[in-house]
């Protein structure tokens, strides 16, 4: 299918500020292309869901996420809301130009970071469908966590300087050195766990903040969640075991268990923040609820 007529919704602050300086490149390739477009930009957290959300009703061959991590999410989420849940329904064509930091997403789909040849890929319009997740009301395409994972994702958005995979390695430090466990009771497909937890990482996807493998059996099209769980452990030992994440060794140490479910259940004490995606969207929860759309979403690759 050749894509003709898109809309772009830009971060503009994804990569800081690098979606921004990309708007002219993404203008002019598509108009070299002969593509018909409409360009808007985020002003606001969340603005990319109702944006999307409108998007899809208005006939675009293509709705298309420039930005990184967090505003593909946004789209996904505006497109998944706009197709809704019922069995069989498909939404998207979702494309992306990827211009964050992490760029996890984009990577496992081997989409180019070339602006032109994103584009290029976006008009030749061939796509694959994907899973997607869910968890407590927000979907998530490639990534979600609660407990020090989160926390980790609060760290990171302080900090200023420091800039692209090394700023998520040093709040992942920075994070494990002030660590705290919680309490918490883990049910899934088959199995049940309750103890004391450092952390929970649902992966639709293998990577997380560009350079953390959480759960690198994943896959993005098996109509399953993978899952890994962090019993309680000292700082120590989580420094210890951090340099594992970076190629996924981590499963299959003793104080991890990992595996595949369609659903997740977590309660827990004291409140964990939920990240989505490497978003923050609730700082306090004592319940958590995943389950996977199978085949949900439909990407230009």
């Amino acid at each position: 299918m050749t894509v003709n007529r898109v809309k772009i919704i830009v971060n503009p602050y994804s990569g800081r500020w690098k979606a921004q300086a990309a708007i002219p490149a993404i203008e002019d390739n598509l108009r070299k292309l002969g593509m018909a477009f409409d360009l808007v930009a985020m002003e606001a957290p969340n603005q990319g869901i109702d944006m999307a959300r409108q998007a899809a009703s208005e006939r675009y061959d293509a709705v298309v996420a420039a930005g990184g991590d967090g505003a593909i999410s946004e789209v996904v989420n505006g497109l998944v809301m706009a197709a809704g849940e019922s069995p069989g329904t498909v939404a998207g064509p979702l494309g992306i130009i990827p211009l964050g930091s992490a760029n996890d997403l984009a990577d496992v789909l081997d989409l180019p970071s070339d602006v032109a040849e994103a584009c290029r890929r976006i008009q030749a319009g061939r796509s694959r469908v994907i899973d997607v997740g869910w968890v407590n009301g927000r979907y998530f395409d490639n990534n979600s966590a609660v407990g020090l994972e989160p926390m980790v994702t609060v760290q990171q958005s302080r900090m200023k300087r420091v800039k692209g995979t090394p700023r998520y390695i040093l709040a992942a430090l920075l994070t494990i050195l002030r660590h705290r466990d919680w309490q918490m009771t883990v049910e899934w497909d088959g199995g049940r766990f309750s103890g004391q937890a450092a952390l929970v990482s649902v992966g639709n996807s293998p990577r997380t903040g560009g350079a953390f493998y959480m759960t690198p059996r994943a896959e993005l099209d098996d109509g399953q969640l993978d899952f890994i769980l962090g019993g309680g452990m000292t700082r120590l030992r989580l420094l210890r075991l951090l340099p594992t994440t970076f190629d996924g060794r981590h499963v299959d140490e003793p104080e991890i268990t990992s595996g595949r479910t369609t659903r997740l259940t977590i309660t827990c004490q004291p409140s964990t923040p939920i990240q989505a995606d490497g978003e923050l969207f609730d700082p306090a929860a004592t319940r958590v609820e995943y389950r996977v759309l199978p085949g949900k979403l439909r990407v230009i690759v």
